[in-house]
């Protein structure tokens, strides 16, 4: 039996930040990078870049059969871990959800985000570019997301300081998927 190779991935990802809303690239430019005027390439990554779904299906069941007789879907989580290799203000507005940003004559400072609870979040919109099978590429759309994990500076003498971020997915409507993933294939 022959071991089918060109279906294995390997490699890293880039991701992009965009206003939530902002316009996608369309589906046959796949294999290029994302307008610069709308998406913002976040640099570099440590450990990968993943895609999380988690499904929750309740069990339905009746008395007189003992195996599960069906299955309704009532919940799903997706996210996109990593961890930002470049500890910029940019990268830690976003992990933050927004925020005020300022700059002047060698200088920029940032300060987070602290009005009320009932305040709508700043969502905003992701794209992973990284590999699909046979070396073509992939890309997933995280259309309306937040960073939903805790945000931290660790500056230590023996290890790089990295933004961990867990950009969870959210609703957007009937009619648009929460998160859309085309592969290339020529």
């Amino acid at each position: 039996m022959a071991v089918v190779t060109t279906n294995l991935i390997q490699g890293p990802a880039t991701l992009y930040q965009g206003a939530f809303g902002a316009t996608e690239p369309l589906d046959t430019a796949v294999n290029t990078a994302p307008a610069a005027s709308t998406w913002t390439d976040l640099g570099g990554t440590q450990d990968g870049v993943k895609l999380s779904v988690d499904q929750t299906y309740s069990e339905l069941e009746v008395d007189q059969i003992t195996v599960r007789v069906g299955s309704r879907l009532t919940k799903v989580d997706f996210t996109i871990e990593t961890s930002l290799a470049e500890a910029t203000l940019e990268n830690l507005s976003m992990s933050l959800n927004g925020g005020t940003a300022a700059s002047g004559a060698g200088w920029k400072s940032y300060d987070p985000n602290v009005s009320s609870s009932a305040t709508q979040p700043n969502y905003f919109a992701v794209i992973m570019d990284g590999y699909a099978p046979n070396q073509f590429r992939r890309r997933v759309i995280g259309r309306r997301m937040l960073n939903t994990d805790s945000t931290e500076l660790a500056y230590t003498k023996d290890k790089q300081t990295l933004i961990p971020v867990k950009l969870s997915g959210h609703y957007v409507s009937a009619s648009i998927a929460p998160f859309h993933i085309v592969d290339q294939t020529s």
